[in-house]
């Protein structure tokens, strides 16, 4: 085992928990690094260091300072891992200063960000011939009648870069069902400064969302790698999910997998497609670079996505691992997966029964709680229920 440090950019959230989790149980010298001191989710045992930086966007100069002088005072390179988008594209806008003094898997600048960046992931899926959704720039002339001729009602409004999107809007898309509303949005997006594009929306249930997750290790292999589909996410149909299954999808695979393999990436990337429920044709929908939502769920079925960074990171062998079968696993983070039950039936998509049905499974990962590291979901829960009697409080 090396003696580097993992450095674990953003642990208030069950992704980072996941990761801590993961490298803490082998040992590893696990360091957070958040930027301020409340923790919904509480210290994880496994955490030895817990650091406080300055904000990593509105103090980027100082976080950049706080990082490169811990790596700096270490006496072997740290492995510096992202849970986040917002650290996966710090990451790589100072890919070369981080690199001096830090461990991790990508070997050039630029391509992390070109993949979250949805214009520009466009743009390679097209160099590639990988399917995409018919997809209208806001620059074009005519817009509104071309939207009509190539795109029809009702349609999805997303933004180039999703971060800044979601941290304003709370969406990751919007939903359009008029050409008002979507003079509407337009307006409101342009006005914000976020770059938006409108694109189809691919018809078909959520377990026609599909994902590809794959492990390509430092030589450019694909290691490991499975597949996924979403039972619910929220919010829904154009959400992260709450509720998911491992499967194995030969279809999806297919798909993805030469697209992977296309790209020279190095480290964990999630393939994101939906199948058109009319004809019966997958279409990417985008990629994700970073730890995802069900972190925890790889590290159950024999990809441990976190450790395998970890290893690769620092020179070791990772061995490799497809998992073209079905575990039988199923993930869920229960707290956002409340408000997406009550989304689908209220909308009239799933009725009480069959949620009820979905529900029963034997094999559910949670997405927080551990009798082995029981703080983070006992944290987690208190806080869950101060914020609602604060709401209550502040009504009354």
């Amino acid at each position: 085992m090396a003696n580097n440090k993992a450095v674990v950019l953003g642990t208030n959230y069950y992704i980072g928990l996941a990761v801590v989790r993961s490298l803490g149980k082998k040992g590893i010298h696990v360091v957070s690094v958040n930027h301020k001191d409340k923790n919904h989710y509480g210290k994880s045992k496994y955490v030895k260091e817990a650091l406080i930086a300055p904000h990593y966007e509105r103090e980027e100069e100082a976080y950049l300072e706080f990082l490169l002088r811990y790596g700096r005072a270490q006496e072997e390179k740290p492995v510096l891992m992202p849970t986040a988008d917002p650290y996966v594209e710090f990451l790589d806008k100072y890919f070369f200063e981080l690199k001096e003094y830090y461990l991790f898997p990508m070997d050039r600048k630029g391509l992390l960000t070109d993949l979250m960046d949805k214009t520009r992931l466009e743009e390679i899926a097209k160099k590639y011939d990988i399917r995409t959704p018919e997809t209208l720039s806001t620059d074009v002339d005519d817009i509104y009648n071309r939207v009509m001729d190539e795109i029809g009602y009702p349609l999805i409004v997303k933004p180039a870069d999703s971060p800044s999107f979601v941290e304003r809007y709370r969406e990751k898309a919007f939903f359009i069902n008029t050409e008002r509303e979507l003079k509407q949005v337009l307006e409101i997006t342009k006005r914000d400064g976020h770059k938006v594009f409108i694109q189809r929306i691919i018809p078909g249930p959520e377990e026609n969302n599909y994902n590809f997750d794959a492990y390509v290790n430092r030589y450019g292999e694909l290691a490991y790698y499975t597949t996924e589909y979403k039972i619910r996410q929220w919010p829904n149909n154009f959400g992260a999910s709450t509720y998911a299954a491992q499967k194995w999808i030969p279809e999806a695979a297919e798909f993805a997998m030469p697209f992977v393999e296309a790209l020279d990436f190095r480290g964990f990337i999630e393939i994101e497609m939906k199948k058109d429920e009319n004809n019966g044709l997958i279409y990417l929908i985008e990629a994700n670079v970073r730890f995802v939502n069900f972190t925890q769920l790889h590290i159950e079925v024999g990809m441990d996505t976190p450790y395998l960074y970890y290893l690769d990171s620092t020179g070791q062998d990772i061995g490799s691992h497809i998992i073209d079968y079905d575990t039988g696993k199923r993930w869920r983070y229960l707290y956002e997966d409340i408000s997406s039950m009550r989304g689908y039936i209220n909308k009239k998509q799933l009725s009480r029964e069959e949620i009820i049905g979905q529900n029963k499974h034997d094999e559910i990962i949670s997405s927080t709680w551990s009798l082995d590291d029981p703080w983070p979901g006992t944290k987690f829960m208190i806080s869950t229920v101060m914020k609602r009697i604060g709401r209550k409080l502040g009504r009354s």
